[in-house]
């Protein structure tokens, strides 16, 4: 009986430690989305200098070659409400043969809503996107912050929490580094493209960590929680 209290006692333990990491990794996100969006909102100089430098610098061209455009349409699609749908049903499916309503909660309401969210901040900041001819000026909507980069962020966070503690440490090093490389590759292809700025891109990289991980502690899905995942049997 009392190494079961003891067992229970540090599974809570552990509990409001991922919930207090979660929580200062969500506040850091905030205060970056907020700081930057300020920026545009003033037209801070550096900010635009940067941005402006940047955007020169990565986009691709408006005499890209056809093959070179669609291939930067490609690897942004993983930014894409209906790619993070789709790529989010098996996952609900076995979460649902599992009867993990809750866990299945969060990633619904985590991966659907951080679009509506992204487009409210969008109309709140109304930065217009860079202005290429075939680049931003082509594509509808406002720009800060960008909605695939939020969109990858959220996915590649919830992959991150969902199968964290079912992970050895080697593959929990290897699934952090693939997510990051898939996080900033996404971001990249945003400016190749010409229709994001560098604060656009990590604003909504901001915005999809900080969104996702206040989410998943509203259902108290982080690891060890009522909504998280228990380890792998055996290990």
């Amino acid at each position: 009986m009392a190494e079961e209290r003891g067992g229970t006692e540090l599974r809570r333990d552990l509990r409001r430690t991922g919930v207090r990491r979660a929580l200062a990794a969500a506040g850091a996100g905030v205060a970056v989305l907020f700081a930057l969006g300020a920026g545009v909102l003033a037209g801070w100089a550096p900010q635009v200098r940067l941005d402006e430098a940047v955007s020169r610098a990565l986009y691709a061209g408006d005499d890209r070659a056809v093959a070179t455009d669609v291939l930067l349409e490609v690897l942004t699609t993983p930014g894409v409400t209906w790619f993070r749908v789709l790529v989010s049903l098996p996952v609900l499916f076995w979460l649902g043969t599992r009867r993990a309503w809750r866990t299945a909660g969060w990633v619904v309401v985590a991966n659907v809503l951080v679009g509506p969210v992204t487009v409210l901040l969008k109309e709140a900041f109304g930065r217009v996107r860079p202005a290429f001819e075939n680049g931003g000026a082509s594509y509808d909507g406002l720009s800060y912050p960008s909605g695939h980069s939020s969109g990858i962020a959220t996915l590649v966070t919830i992959a991150l929490v969902l199968a964290w503690p079912r992970l050895t440490g080697r593959q929990r090093r290897l699934a952090l580094a693939a997510g990051l490389g898939l996080v900033a590759l996404v971001g990249l292809t945003r400016m190749w493209l010409g229709v994001h700025f560098l604060s656009d891109v990590v604003g909504g990289w901001a915005l999809g960590l900080s969104w996702t991980l206040l989410v998943a502690v509203a259902f108290d899905a982080l690891p060890g929680g009522r909504g998280g995942l228990p380890p792998r049997e055996g290990s």
